[in-house]
This record gives C-alpha cells, structure tokens and sequence, in this order.
C-alpha cells in the first residue's frame, strides 16, 4: 500500500514566502549591523541558509550563517552542538527550522544562547503545524497548517524544486 502525499506548497509558493520572511526580518531589523542565522540540522540549517542569502540580497545588514546540531527524536537531549561560537554579544539571532511541530526541538535548540547576552532571539520556520507543547511560538511562519498527529510534513529545499508535502 502506498502513502498518500499531498502536495502543501511547490516550488514557486516557497520562494514566495522566503520572499516575504526575509522581507519581514528586514523590516523588523532594519537597525541591526548583524544577523545571525542558525539552522537545526537538517532542512532547518538549508531553510537558514536560503533566508540568510534572501537578506542578504535584499538589505545591506552583516548576514552569519551556523548550524545547531540536535537530535530531534530523543525526549532526554545531549548537549546541542552549535558549528561555531560566533561573538554574539548585543547581536540578534534567529533560529530557523523547516517544521514547527510541539517545539521542543526549538526549546531545546534556543538553550545554548541563553548564556550569551544576546540582543534578542527570534524563530523562523516554514511551516508550522501548531501543535505546540512547549512555550516557543515563531516570530517568522511561511505557511501555517493544521494536520493531526499521526501526519507528517516533508520539505525539500533544492534549488532543483523545493517542494513540501503532507503525508
């Protein structure tokens, strides 16, 4: 028996709203020197990446790029892993994932920074599905979706076709 997928956005629809969350964060951080993008590993780090490149292009703020590795499926996390430590001091940092599910992930994604004196932390994700558990709500929302539990959301970020479907 084959899984039924739905087809959520295509290609066109996702550059549209890396268009318009760039354009948010832009507008939101006009004053800033410096953004710092971290992508959860993953479509989390390509989605950070993608947006990070969007700001860029589109404003003349300082873009940083890094990665937080994670492991999204264990309820007892290890130590979070981030690619560098970059001086984030006064900076603003936005933790970027491709899906917002329960936001544990985020929750667990966002606790490193907490011992820096961060300007402020704000989140970007894709989709956001709203079946929050823990008190993390993004700032940044591509497409907001209800689904149930028992279904999954699949994004591919290429710049073959980025697509994201329901499963």
């Amino acid at each position: 028996m084959s899984e039924i997928k739905t087809l959520v956005l295509n290609h066109k629809q996702i550059q549209q709203k890396i268009t318009r969350i760039a354009f948010e964060i832009y507008e939101r951080n006009v004053g800033e020197e410096e953004i710092i993008f971290a992508g959860i590993s993953g479509m989390g780090y390509v989605f950070a990446g993608v947006l990070a490149d969007k700001v860029k292009e589109i404003s003349s703020i300082e873009v940083k790029k890094m990665m937080i590795t994670i492991d999204k499926f264990t309820k007892v996390q290890p130590p979070v892993q981030l690619s560098e430590e970059l001086d984030f001091k006064n900076k603003c940092l936005i933790v970027v994932d491709d899906v917002l599910n329960s936001a544990r992930t985020l929750t667990y994604a966002i606790d490193p920074f907490l011992k820096y004196e961060v300007k402020k932390i704000e989140v970007a994700v894709l989709v956001n599905r709203s079946h929050k558990l823990f008190p993390i709500a993004a700032d940044y929302t591509g497409y907001e979706l209800a689904t149930t539990l028992s279904e999954n959301i699949v994004v591919n970020l290429s710049e073959e076709g980025s697509t994201v479907y329901l499963q």
